[in-house]
């Protein structure tokens, strides 16, 4: 059987859904996932990585790359660039792999212009309650700025009807099989393998037609 292309899976939420744990529970049990590495010109903090966190560019590098088109979406926050590069993404996926891309809900909105049957996945908390004891709990911010990240929320929480499915993570292992089980069964869609069942149907025209 042909083997079809991979899929660009968009992955936003809230902060404190969950989406990063999420995702690395998702490339720990299955192979076949790649995640999209975000390139920034912002200064590199003691915890980055480079090419595993992001990408490090400078301001002119940024900039030429936007000239050549070679951002899938971009967007700039606190005086820095953030995007997509695209040829690691479209390398992938003609590789047959499945490329996880976690961004936000404008840059989600972005990438689905240019990709029609990526599949945007929007991770939630089980509930508003659980959602701000999270963000609480995690003890890295004060409280006015875990006030602005549920702010945030509401506002994010509008464009909850542009994405195609929602995936609650209330159990980390049991989101994670229902994530794989989504985006599974996405390739078998019509239009992704539509190259596949128009030569199939030309060969059954040309093994059974009536004579």
């Amino acid at each position: 059987m042909m083997k079809t292309k991979g899929l660009l899976v968009v992955i936003s939420g809230f902060s404190g859904a969950g989406k990063g744990s999420l995702i690395r529970e998702l490339r720990k049990r299955y192979d076949n996932y790649r995640l999209s590495v975000s390139a920034t010109t912002r200064q590199p903090r003691t915890v980055d990585i480079p090419g595993e966190t992001y990408f490090f560019l400078t301001r002119d590098e940024f900039e030429k790359m936007i000239s050549g088109n070679g951002f899938l979406e971009y967007a700039q926050y606190n005086n820095n660039y953030y995007g997509t590069p695209r040829a690691y993404v479209e390398q992938q996926l003609q590789e047959g792999r499945d490329v996880l891309l976690e961004i936000e809900v404008q840059g989600a909105m972005k990438v689905r212009e240019q990709f029609p049957d990526a599949m945007l996945i929007f991770i939630v908390p089980p509930s508003a309650e659980i959602l701000e004891k999270r963000l609480t709990g995690r003890g890295t911010e004060t409280e006015e700025q875990v006030r602005a990240r549920l702010r945030l929320a509401v506002e994010e929480s509008r464009q909850m009807p542009e994405y195609d499915y929602i995936v609650i993570n209330d159990d980390l292992g049991k989101a994670c099989e229902e994530l794989h089980t989504l985006i599974d069964g996405q390739h078998r869609r019509y239009a992704l393998n539509r190259e596949f069942a128009e030569q199939l149907q030309e060969d059954l025209y040309r093994r059974f037609k009536e004579e």
